[in-house]
């Protein structure tokens, strides 16, 4: 008896309280990931307490084996819904309904009161919103937000794939009307405190279907052979003050998400394509960071703070390339200049340990109806690279000037970029699948490990392994986030770093202005919520990033459809116990090729230290970033999903179902010998 009461005595005493994000495996089982490495907690279907996929919860440690450190438990309290709006079917009955959600990881279906639904009728897709689920109800009750149009296909995928990650799909009327009063005027007061760029030759560079501008250039030469460069960022916060619900919207949203046919923007259109958008012949408030050109070269800060701009041109990066190219166009010395002391500072940049990833991003050709017709490689030539590091700099600058301030001896609470040095346990399996296509590093070091990277990056451009040792080298780096912790940007090769250069699109941007801004006025803002805003922005950029994958997905997809039974180069880019994910070559559009297609010319295994799968019986190896041939055979848009047929060259041997049934009973024979 007293051995029993023990056994049930010591789950008790080891009973914790640890607050996680929830994420559901497609089994049902969850787990709740604990940050700082406090290790993961499994949590059983029955015990998720309305918890569903990816809200934080606090959850209580129930068991625990000190041996493997495994933990189980349950969700005692949900802290913060990671999705409230739902996409799916409504299925009526007399007097109330139910919603059943489309996609989701073990989404319970919804209560619709009578009340609650706004015009839906039966089999109508909708976008329904979590209004209440207390413990004791078996089902969560909501009202119908829209019905959406049954008509476009492609619509409503992109709207899913925005609901599934948590973000909105309109404003709240309340924002819309605080948006209503504000106006694109300019009180003398106000241009008196700021300094004035009218004067001055200001152009953006933007791609070909922007809307939102939220920087510009001006250049100026203020002595022999000396210049000063301004960088004008759209002063959003002039707009967007604390404390109202235009604010508080765009924190929850905290980025836009730009999907293949649309925009799903963080502040309202007045604001993000009129009011803060730096359109050509029109005056604007900007918040500004000056530079100088020095000796060498160089471009030195000289100067921060809130200006008012007209911006002189807007040039899209195809017409500031031929400029380049051709050496003739509107303001062509000025643009050659720039190009010509931005491409010393990125070389500079490099030498001094940064890394030089610019993996190959898609874009698709659209037709009327947002339908794929044709799949590009975006190009960053040195147009993006002008823009690009004119950016950096002004970011740089900003960071620098936080990070030396301080008040009562303590640092300013900021929302600094950061990027960790790469984890050696992933570093050294990368390096030596690496050497499989003769690339060698240097690790004694981080700036000879930064020389090795670049070396690698510009020697595989154009190859078929191009994209795969790109990818593969960018998951082998730690992620990019925001925190008031400044430990640098190993990537940039800065100490300091920032986001200031988007806060039409970035909520972060908008952070670090109303700090900096307060720093100049020597009244400093210290934000003690600041690091739970910083945690709160980087996990929406993640599901922003997702989003755009799924959309993107989509899009490969439904492009794909049209090629069903035809024959593509690839690359392997994944590989997998249940099977190997391939890339096209001329389309960049993955799929995999399951093990039951492979099955029929050998039993593979996989050797994840390898990337690769070793067939059993012939020894073939297919390994991550070889080329190899496939059929197009599946393409479901539902599942956003993309199925290859393997078509190997004709000297491997063919294993038919009749060899495999042989060989399979061949071990059966072998095993029961063994067991008798």
């Amino acid at each position: 008896m007293s051995r029993k009461k023990k056994k049930k005595q010591k789950p008790i005493q080891q009973e914790k309280l640890l607050e996680g994000r929830l994420e559901v495996t497609r089994s049902g089982l969850g787990y709740v990931v604990i940050p700082e490495k406090a290790g993961d907690v499994l949590v059983r279907n029955g015990d998720f307490n309305t918890a569903m996929h990816g809200d934080l919860v606090r959850v209580k440690v129930t068991k625990a084996n000190d041996i493997s450190g495994r933990k189980e438990g349950k969700v005692v309290e949900v802290l913060e819904r990671k999705q409230v709006e739902f996409s799916g079917i409504i299925e009526k009955s007399r007097h109330f309904a139910f919603f059943i959600p489309g996609k989701g990881k073990q989404i319970p279906d919804f209560y619709i009161p009578k009340e609650s639904l706004n015009g839906a009728k039966d089999h109508d897709h909708v976008i329904v919103k979590l209004v209440q689920w207390h413990k004791k109800d078996r089902n969560p009750v909501g009202e119908v937000l829209t019905v959406l149009s049954g008509h476009d296909q492609h619509a409503l995928a992109m709207q899913e794939i925005i609901i599934e990650n948590g973000f909105a799909l309109q404003f709240p009327d309340k924002v819309l009307k605080e948006t209503v009063p504000l106006k694109n005027t300019f009180s003398k007061k106000e241009t008196r405190q700021r300094r004035d760029f009218r004067e001055c030759l200001t152009f953006t560079i933007d791609p070909v279907d922007a809307k939102d501008f939220d920087d510009a250039i001006s250049i100026q030469e203020i002595g022999k052979g000396q210049y000063e460069i301004g960088v004008h960022i759209a002063d959003v916060s002039h707009y967007v003050q604390p404390q109202t619900a235009l604010d508080a919207e765009a924190y929850v949203r905290a980025t836009s998400v730009y999907l293949p046919d649309r925009v799903y923007p963080m502040l309202p259109e007045k604001i993000s394509n009129e009011l803060c958008s730096l359109r050509p012949h029109e005056d604007k408030y900007t918040f500004s960071v000056l530079f100088r050109t020095g000796n060498k070269g160089s471009l030195e800060p000289i100067w921060m703070g809130k200006t008012i701009i007209h911006s002189d041109h807007r040039f899209t990066y195809e017409e500031v390339q031929q400029i380049i190219d051709t050496k003739k166009g509107l303001y062509k010395s000025e643009i050659l200049f720039l190009k010509k002391l931005t491409q010393k500072i990125r070389a500079d940049r490099f030498k001094k340990g940064a890394i030089n990833f610019s993996s190959e991003e898609i874009r698709f050709v659209l037709d009327a109806q947002a339908r794929p017709v044709e799949v590009v490689v975006k190009e960053s030539g040195e147009a993006h690279q002008l823009i690009e590091e004119l950016m950096l700099l002004a970011n740089r600058a900003v960071a620098s000037f936080v990070a030396a301030k301080k008040v009562d001896g303590q640092e300013i609470p900021f929302p600094y970029r950061v990027h960790d040095a790469p984890d050696e346990q992933k570093l050294l399996p990368f390096i030596a699948f690496a050497k499989k296509f003769g690339h060698a590093f240097d690790i004694s070091s981080p700036e000879r490990l930064a020389k090795s990277y670049n070396k690698m990056l510009a020697t595989i451009k154009g190859k078929p392994e191009q994209h795969v040792l790109e990818q593969l080298g960018i998951r082998t780096m730690a992620k990019a986030a925001y925190t008031v912790e400044n430990i640098g940007h190993y990537g940039l090769g800065f100490q300091h770093y920032c986001h200031f250069t988007s806060p039409i699109r970035r909520y972060p941007d908008i952070l670090a202005h109303r700090i900096l801004y307060s720093l100049l006025m020597k009244k400093p803002i210290a934000d003690k919520e600041m690091d739970e805003k910083c945690r709160h922005c980087s996990e929406r950029e993640r599901a922003a990033l997702e989003a755009e994958r799924a959309a993107n997905k989509y899009k490969q997809v439904e492009f794909m459809l049209e090629y069903l039974g035809e024959i593509f180069d690839g690359v392997i880019s994944g590989v997998a116990s249940f099977g190997i994910f391939v890339e096209t070559i001329a389309h960049k559009c993955e799929g995999l090729i399951p093990m039951s297609n492979l099955l029929e010319y050998d039993d593979f295994k996989i050797v994840p230290k390898d990337f690769c799968l070793v067939g059993l019986r012939t020894g073939i190896t297919l390994q991550m970033g070889e080329p190899i041939k496939i059929r197009v055979a599946a393409a479901n848009l539902v599942k956003r999903q993309l199925d290859y047929e393997w078509l190997p060259e004709a000297n491997i041997p063919f294993i038919g179902k009749q060899d495999r049934k042989r060989k399979s009973k061949k071990n059966n024979e072998k095993k029961q010998g063994g067991n008798s």
